[in-house]
């Protein structure tokens, strides 16, 4: 096939892939499948076998994990700005930002599960709730302890400026807040504010009723 399609669910990791394309400023399709059974169909478990979002199809083929997605686009389309090539000096530190950022997803999936995902107050468990809002809340004490490294270069993630590294980690905070706040870390606050004002970031945004968190926060021992 020609061009680019990313196969979308609003609100999920997927969204990482979409704000990178418009930051990219590539020509691209997006097909946005709801949260479901769906992604089980054996027409998209070949472009995605876990049946998991997002899948990029580019170049003829298919190309599934959003680290592997951001690294592809960002070889092909912007190795010097978005990307940092082999043998550049921030090269190690990018590519640990932008893998980071599926440490913080893989806690706001499991409070995705709790809140979102499990129908009934006994499926429920306040014991992971309040266990995964803190390990979170650890992942932000390790961008808080980035930026206050970088002094008066952190303003992103790498000394030299915005990259996939802020989108990637971006994405990951950007769910990460509806289970818990940034109240303890001020320079990771201010961080995210200056990124989710960049328009590919509202460009990414669930439109209308496309959302899968019913609300924006949930507080970490509710049940």
């Amino acid at each position: 096939m020609n061009g680019i399609t990313l196969h979308h669910c609003p609100q999920s990791r997927s969204m990482r892939s979409l704000w990178l394309l418009h930051e990219l400023g590539v020509e691209f399709e997006v097909v946005t499948h709801p949260f479901g059974k769906n992604l089980r169909d054996p027409n998209y478990l070949a472009r995605s076998p876990a049946g998991r979002v997002p899948a990029l199809e580019i170049e003829g083929r298919s190309i599934f994990e959003t680290g592997a997605i951001t690294e592809v686009l960002c070889e092909t389309y912007s190795p010097n700005a978005l990307g940092r090539p082999a043998r550049h000096v921030e090269r190690a530190d990018w590519l640990i930002w932008v893998h980071f950022s599926e440490t913080i997803s893989q806690h706001s999936a499991a409070l995705t599960q709790q809140h979102v995902a499990l129908y009934d107050d006994t499926m429920r468990s306040p014991i992971v709730m309040k266990l995964e809002a803190a390990r979170l809340a650890k992942c932000y004490d390790a961008i808080e302890g980035r930026l206050a490294e970088l002094g008066a270069n952190g303003q992103y993630l790498l000394p030299t400026g915005f990259s996939a590294a802020d989108v990637s980690v971006g994405q990951a905070v950007y769910m990460a807040l509806h289970f818990a706040k940034l109240d303890a870390h001020p320079l990771t606050s201010v961080w995210y504010e200056r990124i989710a004002q960049r328009p590919a970031f509202q460009a990414s945004l669930p439109k209308g009723d496309e959302r899968l968190y019913p609300q924006e926060f949930f507080a970490p021992w509710q049940s």
